[in-house]
């Protein structure tokens, strides 16, 4: 069952498509050459120069945006306007900046 902000599937889809694509545009900023991000439809992919891939997709029956990095996954969903870990509550934008900064070597920081 869906929960979140959304009341449909086309509410959830037409929110998503533009935080990726904002996400991709300061990704594409960040003063590195190590990163390659990338936009299909509903997933953002990064893949970094030492070979890891994180991935960040849209899972409309749940109105879910799913990340896997470092061998691991996460589920957010947006609540009162922001997107935020479904078990934890853990800030998308902070923890997607904490993990890339990581890989990167340096300080990554995702406005809301």
């Amino acid at each position: 069952m869906p929960r979140g902000d959304f009341a449909t599937d086309t509410d959830f889809r037409h929110a998503v498509e533009p935080l990726l694509a904002r996400l991709l545009d300061q990704l594409d900023q960040l003063p590195t050459d190590e990163l390659d991000p990338a936009l299909t439809t509903g997933n953002l992919t990064l893949r970094f120069e030492s070979g890891a891939t994180f991935i960040l997709s849209q899972q409309t029956p749940t109105h879910e945006l799913w990340l896997s990095a470092n061998l691991r996954a996460w589920h957010f969903v947006r609540e009162g306007g922001t997107w935020v870990e479904r078990d934890s509550g853990e800030d998308m934008l902070a923890l997607l900046g904490r993990l890339v900064g990581e890989k990167l070597g340096m300080t990554v920081v995702f406005p809301a």
